[in-house]
């Protein structure tokens, strides 16, 4: 992390990622875990989910998680995932005729908030997946005023991905720190896309290293 640990009490922390399935739920584990191991009360809070059949499978996994960490965010389901959709879609189209709505968010995002230091938002997809017609995740981050953890791949083409997600998180002003993934292409990561992620960053921080 590139603040002092302090710095993210009482803060909420989105988990975002350059596109699907690139490892934004076991980056939700990994900071769970982190600031639980920091003396922190966790919390963790996924606002929608789409493909769930009976329950939700990330957000239950998820719950049991911080319940475990810190007994005290002793709520239900529901309130975590306030809501599921069976198909395995965007937000906006696995709703089909629910309105999504933001003040609903809002009001279980401080009601979670009432149990844990530090509250760990997962999102769906990536920054420009579509929740309502005219509000995307990365709209979502911005309302409920937290700070942005992009998740990024390490296969080949992470470099543009990696920048354009940059781009638009500073385009909206915010805050943000990025980790990679190393789930994909490891072998040729160092050769293909390291060299210029570190040259041009500087410093990267990778999720195994939590």
């Amino acid at each position: 992390m590139k603040k002092d640990i302090n710095y993210y009490l009482n803060k909420s922390l989105f988990i975002t990622a350059t596109n699907t399935d690139v490892g934004k739920t076991y980056a939700c584990e990994k900071f769970l875990r982190f600031f639980a191991s920091k003396g922190f009360k966790v919390g963790y809070f996924k606002p929608c989910e789409t493909g769930v059949v009976d329950l939700p499978i990330d957000g239950t996994k998820m719950l049991n998680i911080t319940k475990e960490l810190n007994p005290d965010f002793n709520v239900d389901i529901n309130d975590v995932v306030p809501y599921q959709f069976k198909l395995p879609a965007a937000p906006w189209v696995a709703k089909e005729n629910t309105f999504i709505s933001l003040k609903i968010i809002k009001e279980k995002k401080k009601y979670l908030e009432q149990f844990c230091d530090v509250l760990i938002i997962e999102g769906a997809g990536g920054l420009m997946v579509p929740i309502e017609k005219n509000l995307f995740i990365i709209d979502l981050i911005k309302e409920l005023n937290a700070q942005a953890i992009l998740i990024t791949p390490s296969k080949l083409g992470c470099i543009n991905d990696t920048l354009l997600s940059i781009n638009a998180l500073k385009a909206k002003n915010i805050d943000f720190e990025f980790f990679i993934n190393l789930y994909e292409d490891k072998d040729s990561f160092e050769k293909v896309s390291k060299p210029f992620l570190l040259d041009y960053f500087q410093k990267l921080n990778f999720l195994q290293d939590l």
